[in-house]
């Protein structure tokens, strides 16, 4: 089994420095540091007995804060951690979905229990970071596959879309429209899928001129709904990424002259607390946004304690809820 005095002497330092590497301090050079950090990951080290099982720090990171489906999952962290006696560091990365350096550095140097990463991912070498400090992590709504082993929550993106659609075919739709999330982001092209795989269940092929990548934002929403609203042959109906855009394409439809739901039928994404109080009241998919926070929460501190998880991989169930923005199309 290696040990800090092999990586030492193989990296032509002291054990000491070693240890500074390993505890993320900031008096190494960054020769010294790089060559020690290729050592531990060239044997595969890993710490042992270090204070991240006994730390009351959960790392909770997201690619970006500014919504309200980020308060949803920072709630369902923080009750999480409250029930364990554990407190939250919240960081945000600007809208990018790895962290840079820096950050990982600050995380070794906190020595948290665990790190939880929203809408984000680590490469390979961050992931072998934490790894041999024995700092787990957990990834909620993942931007891109995975590496195998990675400890994931999610919910079922593909069957969201695929019900969303559905409803709107049922309802007599034939024209259906989709503003998606960002091209990059698993979720999102997962409800695309479904929204796909449910026309093609119809006979309907799919148009790539009624389908749209959004932002996941309101002013996405109003931006690409506007585009789809002016289309000579409009859709009759819209699937939205999520509740935000949903309500830009609310006021984009309002713009444009057209009642909701009788003229355009809209189905957002989420089920936001505020999806119950537009006008009119959003149809939408409900995503278990609390129940994976505190799933993803569970998870990290079961493998802080040392435990085996017996799912790594969870997929929480969504579920269709119906309101006042869906009725049969114009006739």
């Amino acid at each position: 089994m290696t040990t800090i005095a092999r990586i030492a002497k193989e990296a032509g330092v002291s054990v000491p420095t070693v240890s500074k590497v390993l505890n993320g301090r900031p008096d190494v050079s960054v020769p010294t540091r790089q060559r020690v950090e290729e050592l531990l990951a060239k044997h595969q080290y890993r710490k042992r007995n270090g204070r991240a099982s006994s730390s009351q720090l959960i790392d909770l990171v997201f690619h970006e804060l500014a919504s309200a489906w980020a308060i949803e999952i920072i709630h369902g962290v923080e009750r999480a951690a409250r029930e364990n006696n554990m407190s939250v560091v919240l960081s945000e990365l600007a809208g990018a979905h790895r962290p840079r350096q820096a950050w990982i550095d600050q995380v070794v140097a906190r020595q948290p229990a665990g790190v939880i990463l929203v809408l984000s991912d680590l490469d390979a070498t961050q992931r072998h970071q934490l790894e041999t400090r024995s700092i787990p992590y957990v990834v909620v709504d993942t931007a891109g596959e995975l590496p195998a082993g990675v400890p994931a929550v999610g919910s079922a993106n593909w069957n969201g879309g695929l019900m969303a659609t559905r409803h709107l075919l049922e309802l007599g739709h034939r024209r259906i429209g989709a503003i998606t999330g960002p091209e990059d982001v698993m979720c999102s092209r997962q409800r695309l899928d479904g929204y796909r795989a449910a026309l093609d269940e119809k006979g309907l092929s799919f148009e790539p001129s009624l389908m749209l990548a959004g932002e996941f934002t309101t002013e996405s929403g109003y931006e690409r709904g506007m585009e789809l609203l002016s289309l000579p042959d409009r859709p009759t109906a819209i699937v939205a990424g999520n509740d935000l855009e949903a309500m830009g394409l609310l006021r984009a439809a309002r713009d444009k002259g057209l009642r909701v739901p009788e003229d355009l039928s809209i189905v957002g994404y989420d089920d936001l607390q505020v999806a119950s109080w537009t006008t009119p009241r959003l149809t939408t998919v409900r995503q278990p946004l609390l129940d994976m926070a505190h799933t993803a929460t569970t998870m990290v501190l079961q493998l802080a304690a040392g435990r085996t998880l017996a799912m790594p991989r969870i997929d929480l169930a969504t579920e269709l809820i119906v309101r006042e923005s869906t009725a049969p199309p114009p006739a």
